[in-house]
């Protein structure tokens, strides 16, 4: 079993940054590849970034490429997601979780999901 807890949503002007945390639970969080995303009212979830167990490997979508980034400490059992650049079509509320199969990139292959931290971004 793993918890995920999110933190570092509020509310930003538009090319302003935040930085998201995730805290993991649990001894086992370097089993899971990690990621995050995001919904926005009146849509469905997206992928927006992902990142392997080690850490060697990283993805993302095409709208935050150039702009997010992802990482994780092992040590602190935490990823987290630097996001640069914002822009109001980023606001939406973001979730981190965990894939103890996959690369983290299917959204249906997530184990374990965070509650979510809203963000959102002002023209």
């Amino acid at each position: 079993q793993v918890q995920l807890v999110e933190s570092g949503g509020g509310l930003v002007q538009a090319g302003g940054s935040l930085r998201l945390s995730c805290a993991a639970s649990g001894r086992t969080f370097s089993s899971y590849a990690m990621g995050w995303v995001r919904q926005a009212p009146g849509k469905e979830r997206e992928f927006v970034a992902a990142i392997s167990r080690s850490g060697g490997n990283t993805y993302y979508a095409d709208s935050v490429k150039g702009r997010f980034t992802i990482s994780r400490d092992t040590a602190k059992n935490t990823v987290y997601l630097q996001m640069n650049s914002l822009k109001p079509e980023d606001t939406a509320v973001y979730y981190c979780a965990a894939d103890a199969q996959g690369r983290g990139l299917l959204l249906h292959d997530y184990d374990y999901w965070g509650q979510g931290t809203q963000v959102t971004v002002s023209s």
